[in-house]
């Protein structure tokens, strides 16, 4: 193993849920009255959390209902369907989880992506293709975007892999975290807490980085970790923006640092 890269990804629970809280105030998502009352009430060090504290996280959870939580800017899949429509729904979230469940609507695009490869998916003919559901009895085995069933079951024991990070950049290993910067569900305020909580030296200042003359994100560099965000993009960057996402890849995979104005 040379190195790594990682995308909006939940490091520390600590930094993953202070972020989540201050994205949502700083994004106009909850009040003034809420945010004051979720620091007050709110010790995300302890795990499990109080039930007082899961209880005010549902109110701001609440607050996504009629936006996704995935990309606060994107549109809303709307449809007749009831069983299909956007949710808040937190894999972390173990005491919360059962008003939140329904089926993620991915943003970008088109707002009801996974509706369409559910149904895609679900197809006879495709799961016969893919050797998948061999017993051909759908309503038995229904593809889904999210198995809560095997949610439900886990056993969340690992908080932060913050240790993790700090053995590995010890070993060597190249490291890039990328953030699409309008997720808000592991928001790009947070991954810079779990990144700055490492302790690395700085090697370069954060600054932008460009595509085709406009700024697509910016970027730090610390002494084993590169940290870069891209501008617009939701939880799944690939999804919001591929073009921006590749060349994010292709930077890592070649060992080039992002594109800055000088030398675009």
């Amino acid at each position: 193993l040379k190195g790594f890269i990682v995308g909006n990804a939940e490091t520390d629970d600590y930094y993953d849920y202070k972020g989540l809280v201050e994205f949502a105030w700083s994004h106009s998502v909850i009040s003034d009255q809420l945010y004051k009352h979720v620091n007050n009430v709110c010790d995300f060090r302890l795990s499990p959390r109080s039930n007082e504290c899961n209880h005010v996280m549902g109110y701001i959870y609440d607050q996504y209902d009629m936006i996704d939580i995935f990309n606060v800017y994107a549109p809303k899949c709307n449809t007749d369907d009831s069983s299909l429509f956007s949710t808040s729904y937190s894999t972390a979230d173990m005491n919360a989880k059962k008003r939140l469940k329904g089926t993620r609507m991915y943003s970008g695009y088109d707002p009801c992506y996974s509706s369409h490869i559910e149904d895609y998916m679900n197809k006879m003919d495709v799961q016969k293709s893919l050797h998948a559901n061999t017993s051909g009895l759908i309503k038995d085995r229904k593809w889904s975007i999210c198995s809560y069933s095997i949610f439900d079951n886990y056993d969340i024991t690992v908080f932060s892999v913050l240790p993790i990070y700090s053995k590995l950049i010890k070993a060597g290993l190249r490291i890039w975290v990328y953030s699409g910067d309008v997720d808000g569900r592991v928001p790009v305020i947070g991954s810079r807490y779990c990144v700055e909580a490492l302790g690395l030296p700085v090697k370069s200042q954060w600054q932008p980085w460009y595509l085709n003359n406009q700024v697509a994100g910016r970027f730090v560099e610390y002494q084993g970790l590169t940290m870069a965000t891209v501008r617009g993009a939701g939880h799944a960057v690939p999804q919001d923006k591929p073009e921006q996402a590749l060349v994010v890849i292709n930077s890592f995979l070649s060992g080039r640092r992002l594109p800055t104005k000088n030398n675009r």
